[in-house]
């Protein structure tokens, strides 16, 4: 889900490493990813909030569009941010577990 709606790549995956297994998804050579884990011995349920978010800033207008329609195509389901501040210029999007991702058509403040 992820790879397709923020076209992102497998970087890494492990099985079993001490009772865990999980995958690294990012971009090659960009110095961060996520990482997906879960524990078959000690299951923790999702427990997201809605102020639980991966915010990306895309300044290009249609780059932004066109990642806009990605996110949906790949399944994230398009909500209302609680803050009104990222609906402002932006589009929240929630995964099936309901964690949140803003694609915010702005320039990155950092």
């Amino acid at each position: 889900m992820y790879c397709e709606g923020l076209n992102l790549r497998l970087l890494g995956s492990f099985k079993d490493h001490d009772g865990f297994d999980g995958v690294m998804l990012g971009l090659p050579g960009a110095g961060y990813h996520l990482e997906f884990v879960v524990s078959h011995h000690h299951p923790v349920p999702p427990n997201p909030t809605v102020e639980d978010l991966l915010v990306l800033y895309l300044s290009d207008h249609a780059e932004w569009e066109a990642a806009c329609a990605c996110m949906r195509a790949a399944g994230f389901a398009q909500v209302p941010s609680a803050n009104p501040y990222w609906d402002a210029h932006g589009a929240t999007f929630a995964d099936h577990d309901g964690y949140r991702t803003v694609l915010q058509n702005a320039k990155s403040p950092a």
